[in-house]
């Protein structure tokens, strides 16, 4: 539902692209943790969570207290008013990595009244158009990093940081005042887009307000259960919204830290939590297996709250961690779509192996095709519903994502007699043969749980006789151990793990890692490619 709070966007696109209120998910509030007050900016919120001289984001050779970034966002937001015209509603794309100039950035375009669009730092020209064309942003603030290939797009003005010319960012903002005036947002106006594949090729932009933000450091912290002394770290992109909640808006929510690796991937990660005493971390579970075998170079002690998302975390890896490490991950499950985790556990109420069950403030249910609930103990879809859901931007998906006021978030999962999600599949990546449905997570789990397999993909390929036939490729702890005799005996393991019919007819051996997303996400979808 929508407020009755006047809107504070003068540029009213954002409101005038949101589905017909038919098509809107039914919104719960349950705790009272997420009723907020009509009139919110989120920003401001968040840069009053902690004491103006307690240290905020660093990295990059950049350290910020919440004084300093909140001095910074300030003078960014009127460069953004003074120099580019900015009203409130308008839309501003931010491009840059994981370091406290993207964060001053975001802050900045909140507390100025705008509408963040963030994108990842890789994406292409041609992946960019697309966004701008979607969005239609007035202004983009960028990364001097990843500006060499945007120069031609049209639409936005362009504002880069980190060059050190005299137009830059920086420069500019550093003759602007120290102070300004946060606009007097309505809670629920547009503060986020974050744009997210789509089958198509055509990328989705869901929509999430002021007092989304807020709700999801509200309800996932009774997960987390962080404290304003923590260090937050992760690897995930500012731009995805897993990493956005993990590394900016829960810890400032707490009033904590974050410190940012200085480059991509698990050992920068590693490096990052044993130089700063990291104690709270965002990451997949790929990572997670990593980082358990670098221990002899890192000192990793000092985490107590890992959390991990983005794809299922098996039972394999969350044992492994726990013996190596003595302590417990966090698993759950989030979307774009809902901004973050809606489903997870900790503590003493994790189940390894399970996600966990509905955070605080959400409800879950598996439901069948028709949208009926299945009984406990069935494969069905997850559907979810909580103080956010799903608002893409003119977007005729949309009526695929909600039906009947919950949020379907394409996922297969099983329900358990004490309510515990069981995670199978995503819903395209249900393996069908001979009549059986094979959930390609489950033999990738019982793959993994063999000594010599550092990763494994499975996929289903078409197969005359049975429909489709389970494939897998694995990526060895040592490349050159790969033979005929392996891949039986990897055969032979996951019989002897799972049923025995969802064993994978075909095992390729892979000498390099398999693809992922920045996020560390298995993408099975090229794995289509190797097998072609």
């Amino acid at each position: 539902m929508l407020s009755q709070s006047r809107s504070s966007h003068i540029d009213t696109f954002c409101r005038d692209g949101m589905p017909p209120k038919s098509q809107l998910p039914d919104l719960i509030f349950t705790i009272p943790e997420v009723n907020y007050p009509d009139r919110l900016n989120a920003a401001s919120v968040l840069l009053a969570g902690g004491d103006p001289e307690a240290p905020c984001v660093s990295g990059g050779g950049v350290a910020w207290t919440y004084g300093e970034l909140g001095t910074w966002s300030a003078r960014i937001a009127h460069v953004l008013v003074d120099e580019h015209g900015l009203v409130p509603g308008n839309r501003v794309i931010l491009r840059g990595g994981n370091n406290p100039w993207t964060v001053a950035c975001w802050l900045a375009v909140l507390r100025a009244g705008g509408v963040v669009v963030t994108t990842i730092p890789i994406l292409r020209p041609g992946e960019m158009e697309k966004v701008i064309a979607k969005s239609e942003p007035s202004v983009a603030l960028c990364e001097a990093t990843f500006a060499s290939d945007m120069t031609g797009l049209e639409g936005p003005a362009w504002r880069l940081w980190g060059d050190e010319g005299e137009e830059s960012l920086e420069t500019v903002a550093a003759t602007k005042p120290d102070t300004f005036d946060d606009v007097d947002t309505s809670a629920d106006d547009v503060a986020l887009i974050a744009f997210t594949s789509g089958t198509t090729g055509e990328p989705k932009a869901p929509m999430h307000f002021h007092r989304d933000l807020l709700a999801i450091a509200d309800t996932f912290g009774k997960i987390l259960k962080a404290r304003s002394d923590d260090v937050f770290t992760g690897s995930p992109p500012l731009a995805f919204t897993f990493g956005l909640g993990g590394e900016v808006v829960f810890p400032m929510r707490l009033g904590a830290s974050t410190v940012y690796p200085d480059k991509p991937g698990p050992e920068p990660l590693a490096q990052t939590i044993d130089e700063a005493n990291c104690t709270v971390c965002f990451t997949s579970p790929t990572a997670y297996r990593a980082l358990m075998g670098m221990m002899d170079r890192f000192d990793l002690s000092s985490l107590r709250r890992p959390v991990s998302a983005g794809e299922t975390l098996g039972k394999t890896t969350y044992d492994a961690f726990l013996e190596t490490t003595g302590v417990k991950i966090i698993d759950g499950i989030g979307s774009t779509e809902m901004l973050h985790i809606f489903v997870s556990a900790s503590d003493d109420d994790i189940r390894p192996g399970a996600t966990g069950l509905p955070v605080p403030g959400f409800e879950a249910k598996v439901v069948d095709k028709q949208g009926h609930d299945v009984p406990d103990g069935e494969v069905g879809r997850l559907a979810v519903r909580g103080p956010v859901g799903c608002r893409y931007l003119d977007d005729e998906r949309q009526t695929t994502y909600v039906q009947d006021g919950w949020n379907l978030t394409g996922d297969a999962y099983i329900r358990d007699s004490d309510g515990y999600f069981w995670y199978q599949a995503r819903t395209d990546d249900m393996i069908i043969s001979s009549g059986y449905n094979i959930a390609s997570p489950e033999v990738e789990e019982a793959l993994l749980s063999h000594e010599e397999v550092m990763e494994a993909g499975v996929i289903g390929v078409d197969d005359p006789d049975r429909g489709q036939l389970v494939r897998a490729f694995v990526h060895l702890r040592d490349p050159s151990m790969a033979s005929d005799d392996l891949a039986k005996e990897l055969q032979d393991h996951v019989k002897a793990t799972i049923s025995p019919y969802k064993y994978p007819r075909a095992i390729s051996f892979s000498d390099t890692p398999l693809p992922k997303t920045l996020t560390g996400k298995l993408q099975r979808f090229a794995l289509h490619d190797l097998d072609s």
